[in-house]
C-alpha cells in the first residue's frame, strides 16, 4: 500500500479467480479461501455474489445457507444477509463484507484488497 499525499494508505486491489462458469448451479453457495479470507460466492439467477463466509453471530459457514430472494439464511441460527452488499437484513446496523464480482471468460473473479508484502 502506498501513501498518498494526506498520509493515508491507499489500498490495492487485485481480481482472484475463485471458481469456473457453470461450477455452481443455481442457488448454491460455496466457501473459497482468497489471502486468507473465508469467503462465500453465491450463483443467484446468473449473476455471481461473494461475502464473508462466516457469520458474526456464531461463526456458521454462510455458503451453506439457504439462498432465497437475495438473501442467505445461516443455516445455524438463520441470521439473514443480502448477497448484493452483506448487510443483515434483519438489523442492517450488522454488515459483513461484500466484493466485487466479475466474469472474464470462464473465470468467475472476486476483487480483494492485496496483502502487502511483509518487510523485513
Amino acid at each position: 500500500m502506498a501513501d498518498n499525499p494526506q498520509g493515508e494508505a491507499i489500498k490495492s486491489y487485485t481480481w482472484r479467480t475463485v471458481c469456473r462458469v457453470g461450477e455452481l448451479a443455481d442457488g448454491e453457495g460455496k466457501t473459497v479461501t482468497v489471502n486468507g479470507r473465508l469467503i462465500a460466492i453465491f450463483h443467484v439467477q446468473g449473476q455471481y455474489h461473494a461475502i464473508d463466509d462466516t457469520c458474526p453471530h456464531m461463526g456458521a459457514s454462510l455458503s451453506g445457507g439457504y439462498v432465497e430472494e437475495g438473501t442467505v439464511t445461516c443455516p445455524w441460527h438463520a441470521w439473514r444477509f443480502r448477497l448484493c452488499d452483506g448487510v443483515w437484513a434483519d438489523n442492517p446496523r450488522i454488515k459483513i463484507g461484500s466484493y466485487a464480482v466479475r466474469v472474464e471468460g470462464e473465470a468467475v473473479q472476486v476483487r480483494i484488497e492485496e496483502v502487502p508484502a511483509h518487510k523485513p
